[in-house]
This record gives structure tokens, C-alpha cells and sequence, in this order.
């Protein structure tokens, strides 16, 4: 089982449609998926169609009261699967406070899942906090969106130099770029750069399209209504460089 998560300090990236699109073409490739809906505004469950609602909120999850294998909502695709968000999660960071190890948390409730799936998705609310630690101690590879504008490669060099000061050196940070305007002449100027800077940086660069903003409309993954998009090309070659990276 490989940990994947959707991450940025900055919201407004491109993080939720990623998360969807490429869980979406893991399923379709035939891999056991789950995405786990992280963010208390719940945009991965209305994707697909999934109340944003867990039984005892998260903290039951915390508690102990509830494994994560009694919240996992099956979708309209096959091998895929989701953990809805709940509003409560936007106390998570309170409760993984009043634990032991609290980064440690969500890595300890997904373990049991690892025979269950392939892929697990992280959908990750942007900000620093005590559970995007959580989450960078259970994941195996942190997908990070980057917009090629100034404010968005700050971000990046907040977060990698958080993983350095925190010596998460399991950690494998991998950003990619999203929403990209290829009419401006900006964003192939940093584009350009970043290839030069971040050697970890993937080569797929995901457009800026209307096609993935119908998804609000649609309420599904972008190849499941523009399969042959040039968007949905794009989602799938990232998804195939992603999974290039992994030992699976």
C-alpha cells in the first residue's frame, strides 16, 4: 500500500482535482483506491456524489471509537473508494493535541487498511498544522500543485525547507505543476526555472481548462465525462510518471 498526498500551503491549486483525477485513474488501471477526504469543506465527496458526513465525527475517529474501515463509502467506479470529510475535521488538529505522538495518528488508522489497498489518496486542508505533520509522517509521497506564479514557488520553498527542518527524510516531496496558462509567457518563464531547481519536479504539467472546472457541474472525475480531453490526457500522464516513482 503507497500513501499519497495531495498537498500545498496555498489553497486555490489545483490539490482537490488532482485528487480526484488521479485516484480515479489508479482505479481505472485496476489498483484498489481510497481517497481520504481531509478538508472540512468536503469538495472530494461532493466530486463524487458523497455526503460530507462521518458517524461520530472526528472525534469518535480519534477516540478510538471508529476504525477508518467503518466510514469507507463506495463510489460510482469500480475500486474506487472514499472516506467522506466532516466539518468536524476542522478541530482535528485540537485532538491530535490531546494525544501521544500525535503525528503519529493518522499513520496508526491507516495501517490496517494496507491489505485492502493499493492507493490511498490524501485530499489535505492547505495550511501548516499539527495535521499536515500527521500527514507527512503517514504519507509515502507528497504531491504537491504548483501554479507557475511568484506566490506559489514561495510556498514550495516553505515546504521543503519544513521537511528539512524536521528531518521527515522518508518523505518523498514531489511537485507538480497546475493550472498553467500556456499563453503567458510568465508562467513558461517559471516553468522553465523550476525544472532547473527542483529536479524532483514532475515533467506533466496539468492545464488551466475549463473542462476540469466543469467538475463542480458534473460531480466526477474529468475522464469519466471528457475522457478524451486534453485535460484528462494530462491527469493520465501524470498519474503514469506518479506511478513510475513508486516501488509498487
Amino acid at each position: 500500500m503507497k500513501v499519497l498526498a495531495l498537498y500545498s500551503i496555498k489553497g486555490g491549486v489545483g490539490k482537490t482535482s488532482s485528487a480526484v483525477n488521479l485516484a480515479f485513474n489508479a482505479a481505472q488501471a485496476g489498483y484498489r483506491t481510497l481517497v481520504w477526504d481531509l478538508d472540512p469543506q468536503g469538495a472530494s465527496s461532493y466530486y463524487f456524489r458523497i455526503k460530507p458526513k462521518i458517524k461520530g465525527g472526528s472525534k469518535d475517529l480519534m477516540a478510538g471509537k471508529r476504525d477508518l474501515d467503518e466510514l469507507i463509502k463506495g463510489t460510482d467506479f469500480d475500486n474506487l473508494d472514499l472516506i467522506p470529510a466532516d466539518f468536524s475535521f476542522r478541530n482535528l488538529d485540537l485532538l491530535l493535541d490531546d494525544k501521544k505522538k500525535p503525528t503519529r495518528q493518522l499513520k496508526k488508522r491507516l495501517k490496517p487498511l494496507a491489505d485492502e489497498y493499493d492507493f490511498i489518496f490524501l485530499d489535505c486542508p492547505p495550511n501548516i498544522s499539527l495535521l499536515s505533520e500527521a500527514v507527512f509522517e503517514a504519507a509515502d509521497l507528497l504531491l504537491s500543485p504548483i501554479i507557475p506564479t511568484t506566490l506559489s514557488l514561495r510556498t514550495l520553498a516553505q515546504l521543503t525547507e519544513f521537511i528539512k527542518d524536521h528531518d521527515l527524510t522518508n518523505l518523498s516531496l514531489i511537485p507538480f505543476f497546475s493550472m498553467v496558462d500556456g499563453r503567458k509567457n510568465m508562467h513558461k518563464d517559471i516553468m522553465q526555472q523550476v525544472l532547473a531547481d527542483y529536479p524532483a519536479m514532475l515533467k506533466t504539467a496539468i492545464p488551466y481548462a475549463s473542462d476540469i472546472e466543469r467538475m463542480g457541474l458534473e460531480r466526477k472525475p474529468l475522464a469519466a465525462y471528457s475522457g478524451k480531453s486534453r485535460s484528462a490526457r494530462a491527469y493520465l500522464e501524470l498519474w503514469q510518471e506518479i506511478l513510475a516513482r513508486t516501488a509498487l
